[in-house]
């Protein structure tokens, strides 16, 4: 297992190397950069500057000519120097295979520079960020874990029940609704949409949170969870409880099962001393990579919608606003957990079920 574990460390190498690689040259062809972006809004400034000028003061309040018709408010027009200095400001003075490789060699080193219009280092910025998509990731994955595994069992031993039929049936409705449309609903219905102002529609904590006493501040910290867990557990729910079900249904058809039965144990312990155990294998361990995969990518909807300013609203505004440090830093960050992460579920596999040997594998 150390062996396979150490390969697949050294595969980290590559794999994030293509990764940066291709997203990079990907930025490279895609319009509308800082450049073009800090241009833009200077011609925009020095329109409004000339539209102030230009206003007759004794005429019609129109704007009129202006007497220095030599000015050009286009990006066009801009003195090449200028133009220069923006793009040696954004570092678009060298090359992007130059840009490239110091970007590597910065991010080895962890210093992922600072957010082109914050002017916070990207790491702070990260950090900042990181306690809300934590608690909508790790309060969604427990709650769906929590839920969909006992209902996944029950509806397994009681397949083809009424039980199973109608719990079925919510599981699908539940599934064809989007996240963000039941988060929509939820506002509407509980957060002063149109009838019961229950829960908070901003941010994570109250203003006055500081203030209160510890008992106090954990309630009014799922006050403001509620609706945002809820509307992201929703979908995680009912494929959690599928996959669980299944898993358990394939499990009660082998042969073992009716061997031990036949040996006199009971179907309780059958049921959560065999069949439970080898059919979690592979619920439980993608549970590190799912949880990985919620927070980091978090939810973007829900988080406009709930007020939350977490790293899904953070990697948005980073893409549109073309912040590439916040871009390229989040994406670094992000991979390198998930290839990680990959290690960890494989070491949870092994956990589970000693049976399993990673080592005949190749890669």
């Amino acid at each position: 297992m150390l062996h396979y574990i150490l390969k697949r460390l050294l595969l980290i190498i590559p794999t994030l190397f293509g990764i940066m690689l291709i997203n990079f040259i990907v930025v490279q062809f895609t319009p509308g950069g800082p450049v073009e972006r800090t241009l833009a809004a200077l011609t925009l400034g020095q329109q409004a500057d000339a539209t102030a000028t230009f206003s007759g003061a004794g005429g019609d309040g129109g704007i009129s000519p202006s007497s220095d018709s030599s000015k050009d408010y286009t990006i066009h027009g801009y003195d090449p120097e200028i133009v220069k200095k923006i793009e040696k400001e954004f570092g678009f003075d060298k090359p992007a295979s130059e840009r490239f490789i110091n970007m590597i060699l910065s991010y080895l080193k962890f210093d992922f520079g600072e957010s082109f219009y914050r002017s916070i280092p990207v790491t702070d910025l990260i950090l900042e960020k990181l306690p809300v998509s934590i608690s909508l990731g790790l309060w969604t994955m427990l709650i769906s874990y929590l839920i969909s595994i006992p209902l996944g069992i029950k509806k397994a031993v009681r397949d083809g029940s009424p039980f199973d039929i109608w719990t079925s049936a919510v599981i699908i409705v539940s599934y064809a609704i989007p996240g963000f449309l039941f988060a929509i609903l939820m506002i509407v219905m509980f957060a002063g949409g149109s009838y019961w102002q229950i829960f908070p529609l901003r941010g994570l904590i109250s203003d006055n949170w500081s203030l209160l006493p510890w008992y106090k501040q954990i309630l009014d910290y799922i006050w403001h969870l509620t609706l945002p867990v809820l509307s992201m557990a929703i979908s995680g729910f009912a494929t959690l409880t599928l996959l669980t079900k299944n898993s358990m249904t394939e499990e009660l058809r082998k042969q073992y099962v009716i061997t031990a039965k036949m040996k006199g144990l009971s179907e309780h312990k059958v049921l959560y001393s065999h069949v439970v155990r080898n059919a979690m294998l592979l619920v439980i361990s993608g549970f590190p990579s799912a949880f990985v995969g919620i927070f980091l990518t978090g939810s973007l909807i829900v988080e406009t919608l709930f007020s939350l300013d977490g790293l899904g609203l953070l990697g948005f505004e980073s893409i549109v606003n073309r912040d590439y440090p916040v871009v390229f830093g989040t994406l670094y960050i992000f991979s390198l957990v998930g290839l990680l992460v990959n290690i960890v579920s494989d070491i949870v596999y092994v956990i589970i079920d000693p049976r399993i040997n990673f080592n005949s594998r190749s890669l």
